[in-house]
């Protein structure tokens, strides 16, 4: 099948080379920008004249000279508009408000003691509205909404099941764009929190040695976002990273998605009440305080927990064989405690020349992964992000 591209797209494509450039290397000059990007310096002048009027770049100064006049520099306006990047979890609903560069503005978590699908929308609204409150004037406003969900989400943005929530068919992107007015984009909330960890979590020269990554989601339930070759995995139908729901038992647990013995029923937040010691508290955030007092039976369920973690980050290892592998969510803030037994685990049951390489951490964005990796979904359609497929 031929492709081609009217003028129009060319040039669309072309500019959002020119923005990306800028906003991931600046300063530069247009020079090094004809340079970089392949264009002729007539066509570079044009973008960037579109764009300085478009308030997305400004210039600023005056650079080094290779012997002429000195060349103006050229700088993103991170702050010509704002997004919000939101996570849906079981117990909370917690969005962040941030610039175009992912800096955050502020933050809002409210409780989530129900997940009827009206009730969930009702409270998204307020969360919205009350971030919306509180947005700096700016050239764009609001330019997008992005939102993390702990389910199986199609491209619609239809969540087609959750049952960490009880949702099945939820059309929430339409909902939402039809209630706000804005731009939604939905994701799998380990998706979104693997962008998250490419784009803000790591620097840009990490960030292009990185090709195939492995992001997973621990808190009330787990999810996997996999980068391959330096682009979201989604599978066939859009559905991959479900690895919470492989089976680790055959015959072990029930599960709420109908199975028995998944991942996640053990190396979750899942595992707080199941265990059958005697915990003060039952989600990571409350029980880290009793961790750092010592207390024997935190640590022991974090020990156990961290085993779990590390026999399902090995079945991943060896059947995808990433470069790198985050763990964030929630449970990332249990490092201390969980680490050590998680590692221990994969040490002893990973195949050798598949960690021989492998880089393992925790999430430098902490419980925040999801939150700007929706923000970052929401902001690439804004800035002119265009995919051609063949």
């Amino acid at each position: 099948m031929n492709v081609t591209g009217d003028q129009a797209l060319v040039k669309k494509l072309n500019k959002s080379i020119v923005l990306e450039r800028i906003r991931l290397h600046a300063p530069l000059s247009r020079a090094q920008l004809s340079s970089q990007t392949g264009l002729n310096k007539a066509t570079v002048s044009n973008l960037v004249a579109e764009l300085i009027t478009e308030e997305l770049v400004y210039e600023t100064g005056l650079g080094e000279s290779s012997g002429g006049r000195k060349p103006l520099i050229l700088l993103f306006n991170s702050r010509a508009g704002f997004v919000l990047g939101i996570e849906v979890s079981v117990q909370y609903i917690k969005g962040a408000l941030t610039d175009l560069a992912g800096a955050i503005e502020t933050e809002l978590t409210l409780p989530l003691r129900q997940h009827d699908p009206a009730f969930v929308m009702e409270q998204i609204q307020k969360l919205v509205q009350e971030l919306m409150q509180v947005t700096p004037p700016s050239p764009h406003g609001i330019v997008g909404i992005g939102l993390g969900v702990p389910g199986m989400v199609d491209e619609s943005g239809t969540v087609l099941f959750a049952p960490n929530l009880g949702w099945e068919e939820v059309p929430l992107r339409q909902q939402l764009e039809t209630a706000l007015g804005l731009p939604v984009i939905v994701d799998n909330e380990a998706n979104v929190g693997a962008q998250g960890e490419l784009y803000y979590g790591m620097d840009g020269e990490h960030r292009q040695l990185v090709r195939d990554l492995v992001y997973i989601s621990a808190g009330s339930g787990i999810g996997a976002g996999i980068i391959i070759d330096g682009k979201p995995y989604q599978g066939a139908w859009g559905y991959a990273g479900e690895t919470g729901h492989m089976t680790i038992d055959w015959n072990g647990r029930l599960c709420s998605c109908g199975s028995r013995g998944c991942w996640e029923l053990y190396a979750s937040e899942k595992a707080y009440t199941a265990s059958t010691l005697a915990l003060s508290a039952h989600s990571t955030a409350e029980l880290l305080p009793y961790a750092r007092q010592g207390d024997a039976d935190t640590l022991s369920v974090f020990h156990d927990i961290g085993r779990y973690l590390g026999v399902g980050i090995t079945n991943i290892v060896n059947s995808l064989n990433p470069g790198m592998l985050i763990i964030g969510g929630p449970l990332a803030e249990a490092r201390p405690w969980l680490e050590q037994s998680m590692r221990e685990v994969i040490e002893e049951r990973a195949l050798p020349y598949h960690r021989r390489q492998l880089q393992i951490r925790f999430s430098t964005l902490g419980s925040r992964s999801t939150m700007l990796g929706a923000a970052y979904a929401a902001t690439a359609p804004f800035l002119g992000r265009v995919r051609v497929s063949l």
